[in-house]
């Protein structure tokens, strides 16, 4: 409790800090630490986001956790760019559930004609019909695309780095850890805030995880999602071991102590938990996907407001959503 502290009155966690003690601390007072932190200097506001695979499958690059990678095997649905009226009949429909924030995601390493200016008019189109907050996540774009973007309503971008540098060409090989600070670097410019995280459960060493959540607080990413690996038979990390509860918790604790102010966004993986994931907000959490994931189930959006209304954060849209 005592780093805990000090963290909340303003010192911050780097590379030539012995950051070891996250390993071996005993879990339940790491979680308190950091969920004194969230408390402190994040409040008790809870960020609701959800996600839509706007095209799926077929996707050209070989990242070893995807379903949607061409280069495995695997019972991936497959389907072209969905259509402007799709988007928004889907955005209204979360609008009307009091999500915040609504996000098209794409299989592909990138959209380019047709597809993007589709995904431009469903922007302008959710923008000017509803109250979400829209995020994208379309792959490598170009540096006047982040501004098309920007231009027809979206206010964030996603690219998570999934893992630290050291492990990314474990992952993939067909794109770069480089390419993905490229474009997170390419949104910024373009005055768009960046989602951008990981997923933990891949074989990396908590060594990895350190270095991920620090290169996230050299860049300034103030949404992390934390994706923990839910295993996808037909892939090359379809027989991993799930993590325990207790590496989850260890690794979101971590997360919160080196981005102290950041919304730590829980996405995939919060089903391993009983309770819908309550001990998750307990131990440094302060956002959440909500809903189906892109291939896989997801929590229920009702059941989740009503857990969080129970625990007593506030789930209200901010005023500036």
């Amino acid at each position: 409790m005592k780093l805990a502290n000090e963290i909340i009155a303003g010192r911050r966690l780097g590379r030539k800090d012995d950051l070891s003690f996250f390993e071996t601390t005993p879990v339940d007072e790491l979680c308190e630490g950091a969920n004194h932190i969230r408390e402190s200097l994040c409040g008790n506001h809870i960020d609701l986001c959800t996600i839509i695979n706007g095209r799926a499958g077929r996707c050209s690059e070989n990242c070893k956790f995807c379903a949607q990678s061409a280069h495995h095997n695997t019972a991936c649905n497959e389907y072209e760019m969905l259509t402007p009226r799709e988007f928004l009949h889907d955005c209204l429909a979360k609008d009307a559930a009091k999500v915040h924030a609504y996000s098209i995601v794409t299989a592909g390493r990138t959209v380019e004609g047709d597809d993007f200016d589709t995904l431009l008019e469903s922007y302008r189109l959710m923008h000017q019909h509803t109250n979400m907050r829209l995020c994208a996540s379309h792959g490598l774009l170009e540096q006047d695309d982040f501004f098309a973007l920007k231009d027809a309503g979206v206010s964030m971008y996603h690219a998570n780095i999934e893992t630290s540098r050291r492990f990314f060409p474990e992952i993939c090989t067909t794109h770069t850890f480089d390419d993905k600070l490229t474009e997170i670097a390419r949104a910024k410019a373009a005055g768009l805030e960046v989602c951008s995280g990981g997923i933990i459960g891949m074989g990396e060493t908590f060594d990895d995880r350190v270095d991920m959540a620090l290169t996230l607080a050299e860049l300034e990413i103030m949404s992390i999602p934390i994706n923990v690996l839910m295993p996808v038979p037909g892939t090359p990390l379809g027989h991993n071991k799930p993590l325990t509860n207790e590496e989850v918790l260890r690794t979101i604790a971590l997360f919160r102590y080196v981005n102290p102010t950041a919304y730590i966004r829980m996405a995939a993986g919060r089903s391993y938990f009983e309770n819908g994931g309550r001990k998750l907000f307990l131990s440094g959490v302060n956002a959440t996907i909500t809903g189906d994931m892109l291939t896989t189930v997801g929590n229920n959006m009702s059941q989740d407001r009503d857990m969080l209304l129970e625990m007593g954060f506030d789930i209200e849209r901010k005023q500036n959503q």
